[in-house]
């Protein structure tokens, strides 16, 4: 399912989300998910030829401290232009390398 946000970004902003109700990517179905961006691609493809933004986000929250703020699974397709006065940044700083192995480790040993 696709629509355009009600509150957009920037024009072109649409939502691609699951048919059936699943409130995170934690418990959607595999083919609930593979339908979603399969829907993105398409939405994004479209976006990029009628508006023929410069570049395009794709995002997606779960959880609230991921200011997830609709309880149903979807994801942002939003076309972005230079200079378009919206941010997405945040400062990049070097990682500890034993700490990045160790934070990898615990979550392989998850999968």
């Amino acid at each position: 399912v696709a629509f355009m946000d009600i509150n957009p970004l920037n024009e072109g902003h649409i939502l691609v989300m699951t048919q059936a109700h699943a409130p995170t990517l934690l418990v959607a179905s595999e083919e609930d998910l593979a339908a979603v961006m399969r829907t993105v691609r398409r939405m994004a493809r479209a976006v990029q030829a009628s508006l023929q933004p410069d570049g395009l986000n794709l995002l997606q929250a779960n959880g609230e401290a991921a200011f997830q703020s609709v309880p149903h699974f979807h994801m942002h397709v939003v076309p972005r232009w230079h200079r378009d006065g919206k941010g997405l940044t945040w400062t990049l700083a070097r990682g500890d390398p034993e700490r990045i192995r160790a934070t990898a480790e615990k979550i392989r040993a998850a999968l």
